[in-house]
């Protein structure tokens, strides 16, 4: 049975922002990998950030296009999964 996909809910309070924390995960998280992305607010800018600082490697797949909540779902990989 496969594992079940990791989820990143940054709408919780922490002293990282969600940047900071979804680029850890990305990092944590191996190739073919993903996990699902759950803010509070449009993550776009996040999304701009992987594609300028790591072009290729984060594949963006919008679930959900809140208000109130966004998710996505962030792939590690240097092409899309098929």
């Amino acid at each position: 049975m496969a594992d079940p996909e990791r989820v990143l809910d940054t709408r919780v309070a922490t002293t990282r922002s969600c940047a900071e924390r979804a680029t850890d995960t990305l990092d944590e998280i191996a190739d073919g990998d993903s996990f699902v992305l759950i803010a509070d607010h449009d993550p776009i800018g996040l999304q701009y950030m992987l594609q300028a600082e790591r072009p290729g490697v984060a594949h963006w797949e919008l679930l959900d296009d809140g208000p109130p909540y966004w998710r996505v779902r962030i792939r590690k990989g240097n092409r899309a999964a098929t």
